[in-house]
C-alpha cells in the first residue's frame, strides 16, 4: 500500500527530481525514444534507507506499458505519468506531484515490482547481506539514465545513447551525494563502462570461478569481476567513500545465464564484501 506524501519537501531528492522533469522538456531528449510522459525514475526502492545499491542503464519501458505498448493503469501501474498526475507537462509539476513521484519510488518493491527482472538481481545483492524487498529493505536500483525508452539500449542509434548519456552524467552523483549508500554493484559490462567513464575511475579486473558462459559457437564468454572506490562522481563530493563491485554478464538478458552463474556471481560479491570489511 502507498504511504501518503514521500519524502520531505526539503529533501535533495525533490530538487534532482525537479532537475529531471525540467530535462524531458530539453533539445537532448528529443528524437531520443524516450517516454516524454512518463516521469523520471530516480530510484527503485527506498534510497534514503539503501547502504546497496544496484545500477543498470535505465528503466525498462516495461516500467511504464503493457505488452501491448498500452499505459499501466490502477494496480497494475508502476510509476506515474502525465495522465495520471492529470498535467499538461512537467513544468507545471509542484510540490505535491514530486512527492508522489518519490512516493511511488520509494514504494516500489511493495506494490507491483517487474519481478522477472528484479528477483534475479536480488539473489546477487542477498551475497552483500541486503534485499530489495521485505518490512526492512536495505538495497535500492539505481539507473545512469533515469528515463525510460520504448525501445531497448541496444536497439537505439548511437547518438540515441551519446545523447541520453550527456544529459544524465551527473544523475548518478545528484542521487548519491546525501544518501546513505556504501555499496554500489554495477549490473553488467556496458554499465561498468559507461560508470567509469562518468566516474573518471579505472576498476581491477578479475575473473569470477563459476561464470563461464559456454558457446555451441565461437568462444566460451568468461565471467570477470570489477572493483573499486570513489569518494565523488562528476565532480561532486560524496559523504564518504563508496565501494564498487560490478561484473560484465548483463544477469537480465546475457545468453546462457544459469542459476549456477547467478549463484556464483553472488558468491563473489560476499567475498569482495568480506575482504574490503564494508
Amino acid at each position: 500500500m502507498d504511504r501518503e506524501g514521500g519524502y520531505p519537501e526539503d529533501c535533495g531528492l525533490h530538487a534532482t527530481v525537479t532537475t529531471l522533469l525540467c530535462r524531458l522538456d530539453r533539445a537532448a531528449t528529443l528524437g531520443t525514444d524516450v517516454i516524454e510522459w512518463g516521469c523520471p525514475v530516480p530510484s527503485f526502492g527506498d534510497l534514503s534507507t539503501a547502504w546497496v545499491a544496484t545500477v543498470g542503464l535505465n528503466p525498462s519501458n516495461r516500467e511504464f506499458v503493457d505488452p501491448m505498448g498500452r499505459e499501466l493503469a490502477g494496480q497494475s501501474r508502476r510509476f506515474h505519468t502525465l495522465a495520471s498526475l492529470d498535467l499538461p507537462s512537467w513544468l507545471d509539476a509542484d510540490a505535491r506531484h514530486l512527492g508522489t513521484i518519490l512516493a511511488s519510488c520509494r514504494d516500489y518493491f511493495d506494490r507491483n515490482p517487474y519481478d522477472s527482472w528484479f528477483k534475479r538481481l536480488d539473489v546477487v545483492v542477498s551475497g552483500a547481506g541486503a534485499s530489495f524487498y521485505g518490512p526492512k529493505p536495505s538495497a535500492c536500483h539505481l539507473d545512469l539514465i533515469p528515463f525510460a525508452t520504448m525501445r531497448k539500449w541496444t536497439e537505439l542509434s548511437a547518438r540515441q545513447r551519446s545523447s541520453l548519456l550527456s544529459v544524465s552524467e551527473d544523475t548518478l552523483a545528484l542521487l548519491l551525494r546525501d544518501s546513505p549508500v556504501r555499496v554500489i554493484v554495477l549490473n553488467g559490462k556496458s554499465v561498468v563502462d559507461h560508470f567509469q567513464s562518468v566516474a573518471g575511475v579505472k576498476l581491477d579486473r578479475e575473473e569470477i570461478p563459476g561464470t563461464t558462459l559456454s558457446r555451441a559457437t565461437g568462444p566460451d564468454v568468461a565471467g570477470y569481476g570489477f572493483r573499486g572506490a570513489v569518494r565523488s562522481l562528476s565532480g561532486m563530493p560524496l559523504q564518504h567513500e563508496v565501494l564498487i563491485l560490478g561484473y560484465n554478464h548483463n544477469l537480465q538478458s546475457s545468453f546462457g545465464i544459469t542459476r549456477g552463474v547467478i549463484d556464483a556471481t553472488r558468491a563473489w560479491l560476499s567475498r569482495s564484501m568480506a575482504k574490503e570489511a564494508v
